[in-house]
């Protein structure tokens, strides 16, 4: 028996493979379309770096740089470190007696001398005290006076057996006591004669005199704390700074052999305003902060310190005798040191490792790497590598800065619109326009390198040919 196969179910079947068959061509379609979309991407991500390198990069021409020869010379060694000025002595002027400030003669600011009168302050019972210590005197040395001529007589009475000893004794004892009597009244008059003359209040030391504490007309006492005013000396002057521990032994040896120099800074922290002498070492380090504490003594011949003012000083403890010394700038700092860009025949760099001494705003002291005979690059890094060829400027050459980015001129469109001005111009001022177009085209061309621009025999895409 025969049986009809089922039609239905074999369409169904057939359907079912067609889907399948499509959907995995459209799926490697998609990832065909992705695949050729992230190429792309990638290219042009990679793409774009190596044109801009090759815009900034300049193969074809040699790196405009500037260069400079090591000399030899005698180098200072100095140890920096920050300090305080401080008054060489600072005077609180305080009454030694009571009573009523009656006059004040000092003007606050001013500067004053040793033994100046400052102030006064109302004598009366300190001249009556010392009034009566000099009457007692008159009194005792008056009595001392009739004794001394009874101690005569009696004297004379016991020799001639008319008087007693004892009597002649006795009154010479009295003589001896009123003799003491008179001394003690002298050393009260000295007394009151000092108590007296505290009433003038007199600078103790010369100096710059500060405020007034106190106003004519009070009453003010020795036990006072504010004082009348405060003196300060300020010449000469003293400044307190502080350098690491780790430069005790430095420093004593170099104070060993002689007084130290050290000189104090201006605001601008270059100038040099005044030279002193290293007076005195601290005894122990401050556990706190790790430093030692340092005293120095300038002139201040035209009070350029001021009390209380911080101020950068340097110690100087020692000279390098006969140095290598080259320019701060021609000193670099790679991945394992140091090194400078040597400048060798054919004008070709080399890089050489060297090592620094000591190194300052612009020179760097030069221990090995280096000869007196190499020229060593000072300007113009920016593109500059190990191997590459360079063309050493002049230093009058040096790219000045500009206070904001000018608009660059690229290109020979740039020349013609400052070349080609107006068709009605003369010759002449035509051929001003083009130096204009070939003087900002070459700034423009500075921009992008660090260091002078090259020599007349160099050329660029914005340097129009003669």
């Amino acid at each position: 028996m025969l049986f009809k196969p089922d039609t239905k179910e074999g369409a169904k079947e057939g359907t079912a493979k067609k889907s399948r068959g499509r959907g995995f061509v459209m799926t490697l379609i998609t990832l065909a379309i992705l695949g050729g979309l992230g190429y792309f991407g990638w290219t042009v991500w990679h793409q774009q770096p190596q044109q801009a390198n090759g815009r900034n990069q300049r193969p074809d021409l040699p790196v405009p740089v500037l260069a400079a020869t090591p000399r030899i010379q005698d180098v200072p060694v100095y140890l920096d470190g920050v300090g305080t000025i401080r008054a060489l002595n600072t005077v609180t002027v305080r009454s030694q007696v009571d009573g009523k400030l009656i006059a004040v003669k000092f003007t606050e600011g001013q500067d004053v001398k040793k033994g100046d009168v400052l102030g006064e302050i109302d004598p009366a019972l300190y001249q009556a005290t010392y009034d009566q210590a000099v009457a007692k005197k008159a009194q005792d040395e008056a009595q001392l006076a009739n004794q001394r001529i009874d101690l005569t007589r009696y004297e004379q009475l016991a020799a001639s057996n008319a008087g007693s000893k004892q009597q002649a004794d006795t009154q010479r004892a009295a003589v001896a006591q009123t003799e003491a009597l008179v001394k003690a009244d002298q050393a009260a008059i000295d007394n009151a004669a000092a108590t007296l003359s505290y009433t003038k209040i007199v600078a103790p030391l010369s100096g710059r005199a500060g405020l007034r504490q106190v106003d004519q007309g009070n009453i003010i006492h020795a036990a006072d704390a504010t004082g009348l005013l405060v003196i300060t000396q300020l010449q000469p002057i003293a400044v307190w700074f502080s350098l690491p521990q780790q430069q005790i032994m430095r420093v004593n040896a170099a104070a060993s052999k002689g007084t130290l120099a050290v000189d104090v800074f201006g605001n601008d922290g270059i100038t040099v305003i005044d030279t002193g002498k290293l007076t005195g070492i601290d005894n122990q380090v401050d556990q706190t902060t790790g430093t030692l504490k340092l005293k120095a003594e300038f002139p201040n011949a035209n009070y350029q310190l001021w009390p209380g003012q911080f101020v950068n000083v340097r110690l100087k403890v020692e000279t390098l005798m006969q140095a290598l010394v080259v320019p701060t700038s021609a000193v670099q700092r790679g991945p394992i040191g140091t090194f400078s860009y040597v400048i060798g025949e054919d004008n070709v760099v080399s890089a050489k490792p060297v090592t620094v001494t000591q190194q300052n705003e612009h020179d760097a002291v030069i221990a090995s790497g280096l000869s007196p005979t190499d020229k060593v690059v000072t300007t113009g890094f920016a593109n500059l590598s190990d191997g590459s060829k360079v063309v050493v400027g002049r230093d009058d050459q040096t790219p000045s800065a500009d206070l904001a980015p000018r608009k660059r001129t690229r290109g020979p469109d740039g020349q013609k619109k400052d070349g080609q001005a107006k068709d009605g111009q003369k010759d002449g001022q035509g051929k001003d326009g083009e130096h204009r177009a070939k003087r900002s085209s070459s700034e423009g061309d500075q921009k992008e390198q660090t260091g002078p621009a090259p020599g007349p025999g160099a050329s660029g895409p914005g340097a129009k040919q003669p």
